[in-house]
C-alpha cells in the first residue's frame, strides 16, 4: 500500500512492500499522496522508496494484457506521472531500497537525485529484451539524465546494475548500506527544503521542456 508521511521538512513516499508495479489503482494512491505534499506551503523534500525487494517493477503488464482497449490511456497515465516527478516543485530523490525495472528505474530516473542500495537489488531497462521499445517520452526521460554511452549501454543491452555499478555510469548519485539508505538519501536533499516552490518549478518545468512535451505528447506506442 502506497502511504506518504513526513518528519519535519523531509517527506517520504512509501511505493509499497511488493513489486510495486503500476496499476491503475497504484497510480491513483501516488498521484493522491503528491496532492498531499503539494498542498502543503511550508518547506518540504520528497524521498520516495520501497519496503520490500523491491523499488518498483515498472508496468503492470498482467493488467496492461487483460485491457488492451485501454493501453493508450494507461501509458499516458505512466508518463504523467514521469512528468510530474520530473517537475516537481519541491527538491526529490528516490531511496532504491531493491530492485527498479523497466518504468520503475525510469521512475527512479524522474528524480533529482537517487541512491541507491549497495548490495542488493538491481536498476535495469529491460526493455530490449522484453521487446517492448521506449516510447519517445520515455526515451527522452532517459537520456537526459545520462551521458550518451552510459544511455546506449543501459537501454540498448538490458544490463543490470548492481549499486556500485549503478553509480559508476551515472544511473545513481551514491550508494548505501540498507540501515543507511534512508538517511543518506535525505541527505542529499535536506538542506534544500526552503527553495522557493515556484521558482524551482520554473526552473525545472524549463530545465526539462523538451523531456515534458514528450512524456505529454500523447504518442503512446513505441518509437
Amino acid at each position: 500500500m502506497v502511504t506518504i508521511s513526513h518528519d519535519g521538512p523531509v517527506w517520504t513516499l512509501d511505493l509499497g512492500t511488493d513489486e510495486n508495479r503500476f496499476s491503475p489503482d497504484w497510480l491513483e494512491t501516488v498521484g493522491q499522496a503528491l496532492d498531499q505534499l503539494e498542498s502543503t506551503t511550508e518547506p518540504a523534500v520528497l524521498v520516495s522508496t520501497g519496503g520490500g525487494k523491491f523499488y518498483s517493477n515498472g508496468l503492470d503488464l498482467e493488467w496492461l494484457g487483460q485491457n488492451l482497449d485501454q493501453h493508450d490511456s494507461y501509458v499516458e497515465r505512466v508518463e504523467a506521472l514521469f512528468a510530474r516527478i520530473l517537475t516537481l516543485p519541491v527538491p526529490t530523490v528516490a531511496a532504491v531500497n531493491g530492485h527498479a525495472f523497466g518504468a520503475g528505474a525510469m521512475l527512479a530516473m524522474a528524480h533529482d537525485y537517487r541512491v541507491m542500495r549497495e548490495d542488493r537489488g538491481y536498476f535495469c531497462f529491460p526493455e530490449v529484451d522484453i521487446h517492448i521499445p521506449f516510447t519517445p517520452g520515455m526515451n527522452a526521460l532517459v537520456t537526459s539524465k545520462l551521458t550518451p554511452r552510459a544511455a546506449l549501454d543501459a537501454m540498448a543491452t538490458g544490463r543490470r546494475y548492481g549499486g556500485g555499478e549503478a553509480v559508476a555510469v551515472g544511473l545513481v548519485d551514491g550508494s548505501a548500506a540498507a540501515d543507511e539508505l534512508a538517511e543518506t538519501a535525505a541527505g542529499f536533499v535536506r538542506d534544500l527544503a526552503g527553495k522557493d516552490r515556484a521558482t524551482l518549478g520554473t526552473i525545472k518545468a524549463r530545465m526539462f521542456a523538451d523531456v515534458v512535451a514528450a512524456l505529454r505528447s500523447g504518442n503512446a506506442e513505441p518509437a
